[in-house]
């Protein structure tokens, strides 16, 4: 394959044949075979197929295995809807008791997790450093973006390194949407577990608040899960690669298994629901933590490619690191890491404003798709008047907000839109608050 070349479609995890293959004890699978039956109020196999993410057959085994233990018995009764005339089990006094015990001990129920060993197996095949990324789809990804000059030959090797960036300069200038941009350009698909197994501790993963599933045909192979030859293990769900946002509201608490001691059930922490994806701290130096203590958080999976949890108990385990980390700040690296933590950071990027030429270059465009008629006169005094005021500093946001301000008067004046010297004036006094004498 051409390194230059994109892997478009990462192996799929391969659908387990047996309960065996599964890699879950069976005392496990019963439990939470007999959860799901309790919780949901499910009798029927093709319905427990769907919600425990086996095949048919393998949730007929468990359930076998559960009425030879007298934990569920047959009610006697076909499934009226079923065009194969299914039969319908229910748990057996002994069942609801054994369920009850299980969910003393854990209320997790429903999908099988998979084994923290057989899903880092799946990270790596899917790994994000496998993705290479071309100029062209990096620079399609940024949209209409202004970009400056060779900012896309510093992006380029960071991306596809995989490795951590830090973006950083003057506040309003795009770090944000660049960093959407990276994310935009990946464009394929990875599997996400519903749940991972470890020492016995299911952790849920899948979040449709982070995970974008993939809706394909291929995803689907029927309601009771009996076709035979799946394409993947349905433990898993297709997605594409997925994007953690964080802001101001980073703190170091949510990089750690989340766990809640009423359903005794853990949540994957946000790093750990962004692997195989890209993971963003933006706005760094506005939370509560320090910057270095972020970073600092971040050092062993930055530099080992893994990262160690801990369970309620105690217990640290480890578990792959496999995510593009961006970091992006309005202030200078300098004032707020120190040098050793700086080194950990692989590549360093300045986002500056854009110079007079592409300032306007983005007026004209933002201009355009609002549909606002550029005028010589208000540009001049936009540039010869109000600018020198500043210092001559442009920043990218200051087109999207003047612009945007002059149409909000035009509404209210019931005016078609237009600039004028007067329209810059009103709008430049909300974007600069000037600073007022006070006079005694």
């Amino acid at each position: 394959m051409n390194d230059q070349t994109p892997i478009l479609n990462p192996p799929p995890p391969p659908a387990p044949a047996s309960l065996a293959d599964t890699g879950l004890p069976m005392t496990l699978m019963q439990d939470i075979l007999i959860k799901t039956m309790y919780r949901m109020s499910l009798n029927h196999a093709s319905e427990l197929s769907s919600v425990l993410c086996l095949s048919f057959a393998q949730v007929q085994e468990l359930i076998d295995t559960a009425r030879g233990e007298r934990l569920v018995e047959a009610m006697g009764t076909l499934h009226a809807t079923s065009k194969s005339a299914e039969m319908g089990f229910q748990l057996t006094d002994a069942g609801r008791s054994r369920a009850l015990s299980a969910l003393a001990i854990s209320e997790y129920y429903g999908a099988m997790p998979v084994p923290l060993e057989i899903y880092s197996e799946q990270v790596r095949r899917q790994s994000i450093r496998k993705v290479k990324i071309t100029r062209d789809q990096l620079l399609a990804a940024m949209g209409d973006l202004i970009l400056p000059e060779g900012l896309l030959s510093a992006l380029g090797p960071a991306v596809t390194s995989g490795r951590s960036i830090l973006m950083y300069g003057p506040p309003g200038n795009g770090k944000s949407s660049i960093s959407n941009g990276i994310r935009d350009a990946m464009g394929d698909h990875i599997y996400v577990p519903r749940a991972v197994l470890h020492a016995g501790q299911v952790i849920s993963v899948y979040d449709p608040i982070v995970h974008r599933k993939v809706e394909t045909q291929a995803a689907h192979v029927g309601t009771s899960l009996r076709v035979s030859g799946q394409r993947f293990d349905p433990r898993y769900v297709l997605c594409e690669r997925p994007t953690v946002i964080t802001g101001g509201e980073l703190k170091l608490e949510m990089l750690d298994l989340k766990y809640n001691p009423v359903s005794k059930t853990y949540q994957a922490p946000l790093q750990f629901k962004a692997m195989g994806g890209v993971f963003i701290v933006d706005d760094l130096g506005r939370q509560e933590e320090p910057p270095q203590a972020l970073v600092n958080r971040w050092i062993v999976p930055l530099e080992m490619n893994y990262d160690i949890l801990s369970l309620a108990s105690g217990e640290k385990f480890i578990v792959p690191f496999d995510t593009l980390v961006i970091f992006s700040t309005n202030f200078h690296p300098n004032e707020i890491f120190d040098q050793a933590a700086l080194r950990r950071i692989f590549f360093k990027i300045k986002i500056d404003g854009p110079t007079q030429a592409d300032f306007l270059k983005i007026f004209a465009l933002v201009a355009r798709k609002r549909r606002v008629p550029l005028n010589e006169d208000a540009l001049i005094h936009l540039l010869q008047t109000k600018y020198p005021t500043i210092g001559n500093v442009y920043a990218n946001y200051q087109p999207v907000f003047l612009i945007d301000q002059m149409i909000a008067i035009c509404e209210y004046e019931g005016k078609p839109y237009h600039m004028s010297p007067e329209l810059i004036d009103r709008a430049w006094s909300n974007m600069f608050v000037e600073d007022e004498t006070i006079v005694k």
